[in-house]
C-alpha cells in the first residue's frame, strides 16, 4: 500500500512524498508554505491521480522522461523522477493512479 510522507526542507516549506508499496518515492510535491496546504495537495493528488489527462509527459533536457501531475487548474501538484524510458515512466503514472488514492498520510514533522 501507497504512503505519502510529509516532510519539511530545510527552507522551512512543507512537501510531502508519495512512495509506493516497495518504498519507492513515486510523486514528489511541490513546497507548501503551511502544513494545511501540504494536506490539501494531497488531497487533489488522490482525486486527479485518477484522471489521465492531468498527467503531463515530459523529457527534461538530458532526455530523461518524467511526468508531472496537474490539478483542475493547471497548477503542477507533483513531479515524477526522471525516467530512462518512457516504458518506465508510464509504469510510474500507472503506480501513481494504483496508489494515490488509498495511500495514507504520515506526518514526519511531528
Amino acid at each position: 500500500m501507497g504512503k505519502f510522507i510529509i516532510t519539511k526542507r530545510k527552507d522551512g516549506e512543507y512537501q510531502f512524498n508519495l512512495k509506493a508499496g516497495n518504498g519507492e518515492i513515486i510523486l514528489t510535491s511541490e513546497g507548501y508554505l503551511t502544513k494545511s496546504g501540504c494536506k490539501n495537495g494531497i488531497e487533489s493528488v488522490k482525486i486527479n491521480s485518477q484522471i489521465d489527462s492531468r498527467f503531463e509527459r515530459r523529457t527534461s533536457t538530458n532526455d530523461k522522461d518524467y511526468f508531472v501531475l496537474k490539478a483542475g487548474n493547471g497548477e503542477i501538484i507533483g513531479k515524477s523522477q526522471l525516467y530512462s524510458t518512457k516504458q518506465g515512466m508510464e509504469n510510474g503514472i500507472a503506480s501513481v493512479k494504483q496508489n494515490a488514492p488509498t495511500a495514507e498520510t504520515i506526518d514526519e514533522t511531528i
